[in-house]
């Protein structure tokens, strides 16, 4: 008969009812275009899902799988999801009973003096059972809504650790991108270097010779100086974009053994294409925002569990097994012992601590509630000024192009025309430093285009759309 209590007992706890309110998902706080791109709503798919397809050049390729691999934050991120899965399973293991083997003995001696009957008493026991340790009928929910909270911290860390992963990506990238531009411009400084110490050189001789004067030799040293000071900030700025580079792949380039041949910054050719779609679609699969929803889904379930304190507790303890006063008789017949111990507790005075617990509670949903919606709109105002900078920073490089181009066309009419003898210097001077400004722009947007479409790869999303695939994050993934 208590065999059969006891069953039924477990089989109500696990069956009982909640006190943890439904959840809905809040609405997406959000238009439902992004701004300006009506002329995108015919175009077919996004980013794609793989970076590898998304970043083509193979040096780049081989920067990221370093930084994926080797990245110490990426790591610390990597092993939070291992805690978070473990405190998961600590607090499921809570949902069962605990059953744990035992096997004693108990002696104990009362002197005479101090025994009822006159007489030293000694008393000798062994026992050996299965006990039941204080396990909690979940009639209210409660233990099943503590499992709820610790589930949805889990996938929310998981989450986390997704989104830790696109901005590594991104930023490996956007490091790279940096560092290309970077050397571009060096070596355009350096071929300027190179320019203005022979027009230096020409002017020497042209005042040598009475043709010109100390102010255009002053000019030239002037600009030929101003050159060198800008290779010599490029470089330094180069070996800072270097380290930078370091950090994020957790090594150095130096140590990165058969690193494929690299791609120019025209060469990048990032495969994106334009971005179709509504934006709640998009912005839902970004982890970020997936990790602000499982906290709130962890709040919700934790009003559950304040909520079921109001409530009786019901626990139980119990043990089955043998006694004897002798080792050698534990397994005789007749050695059974048992004993069960129910016990229920109600909350009678707290002071209010209960319910101050249900109110912190229901402010911690209403905080993460306002955190899901501020992380949705700051998601879509990420994408909206990607979106805009992509497509006003593509018809700024080809004005870009289209100057520098007509710098250069200048500077060579111009220094044809002094060869001649009929510009002067100073025109001559104003002609390079146009054209160096030019090209030292156009560089300088290109890698602002590229740096855009590699932030867009973080921003949409990426691989999480089909690192999500078939895993059901809302009702519990894994």
């Amino acid at each position: 008969m208590s065999k059969r209590f006891v069953i039924g007992a477990i089989t109500l706890a696990l069956g009982g009812c909640s006190l943890m309110p439904n959840y809905q998902r809040p609405a997406a706080p959000v238009s439902a275009a992004w701004p300006d791109t009506a002329h995108l709503k015919t175009v077919q798919g996004a980013a794609p899902a793989d970076w590898r397809e998304y970043f083509t050049d193979p040096r780049l390729q081989a920067l990221i799988a370093a930084a994926l691999e080797n990245n110490r934050d990426l790591r610390i991120a990597t092993a939070r999801i291992a805690e978070a899965r473990a405190q998961y399973g600590i607090q499921q293991a809570d949902r069962l009973p605990n059953l744990n083997l035992n096997a004693g003995r108990n002696a104990s001696l009362t002197p005479a003096g101090a025994s009822t009957t006159g007489a030293s008493l000694h008393v000798q026991r062994y026992d050996v059972g299965i006990s039941l340790v204080s396990f909690e009928l979940d009639f209210w929910g409660r233990v099943s809504s503590l499992n709820e909270a610790a589930k949805a911290n889990y996938l929310s860390t998981e989450a986390a650790q997704r989104a830790f992963r696109l901005s590594l990506i991104a930023d490996v990238a956007n490091a790279y991108l940096s560092l290309l531009e970077l050397r571009e411009r060096t070596q355009l400084a350096a071929a300027t270097v190179g320019t203005r110490a022979k027009t230096r050189e020409l002017v020497l001789r042209r005042r040598d010779l009475g043709v010109s004067g100390d102010l255009d030799y002053l000019q030239a040293e002037g600009a030929y100086q101003a050159a060198l000071a800008e290779r010599a900030n490029l470089e330094r700025q180069q070996a800072a974009a270097e380290n930078l580079l370091n950090a994020l792949l957790g090594q150095t380039i130096a140590e990165m053994k058969d690193l494929p041949a690299g791609r120019t910054l025209a060469g990048q050719n990032i495969a994106t294409g334009p971005i179709a779609g509504l934006p709640a679609e998009v912005l839902l699969q970004r982890p970020d925002v997936l990790a602000a929803e499982q906290r709130l889904i962890a709040a919700n379930a934790n009003i559950g569990a304040a909520r079921a304190a109001f409530l009786p507790r019901i626990t139980l303890t119990g043990s089955a097994g043998t006694a004897s006063r002798s080792l050698s008789g534990l397994f005789d017949a007749g050695s059974d012992a048992w004993s069960f111990q129910p016990t229920i507790s109600l909350p009678l005075f707290d002071a209010g601590r209960i319910s101050a617990g249900v109110d912190v509670a229901e402010a911690r949903k209403v905080i993460a509630v306002a955190e899901y919606e501020k992380t949705i709109q700051q998601a879509f105002r990420e994408v909206a000024d990607l979106l805009n900078a992509r497509e006003k920073l593509a018809g700024q490089l080809a004005a870009q192009q289209a100057n520098a181009q007509a710098q250069n066309q200048r500077l060579k009419l111009v220094d044809a025309r002094y060869q001649a003898g009929v510009a002067n210097h100073l025109e001559v001077l104003d002609a390079q430093r146009e054209a160096f400004a030019a090209e030292q722009g156009t560089v300088q947007v290109r890698r602002a285009a590229l740096s855009a479409d590699a932030q867009l790869y973080k921003a949409l999303a990426g691989e999480s759309r089909h690192t999500a695939e078939g895993k059901d994050l809302q009702g519990g993934g894994k």
